[in-house]
């Protein structure tokens, strides 16, 4: 997956999140749209430590390619 590839996603599920928060104006969201809205954080969370990733990686003269995507216990726990 190349960067414009996981910005698209990156793209998408923003699309997704947004459309299921309208849905929670609206009085309209089930239980399996928050579910999806969690699942949708913890997604954007992995494609955007990605892309850091790779363009870490490519400030250093490394190949981006290697880089990974990490699991959710990773990205969910990082010290800001």
């Amino acid at each position: 997956m190349n960067d414009a590839q996981i910005r698209g996603h990156i793209e998408e599920l923003v699309a997704e999140e947004h459309r299921l928060l309208e849905h929670g104006e609206n009085g309209k969201l089930t239980t399996a749209d928050r579910t999806r809205l969690d699942e949708i954080t913890v997604e954007l969370d992995q494609y955007w430590d990605l892309l850091r990733q790779r363009r870490a990686r490519r400030h250093a003269g490394q190949d981006p390619g290697v880089a990974q995507m990490r699991d959710e216990e990773t990205v969910e726990h990082y010290r800001q």
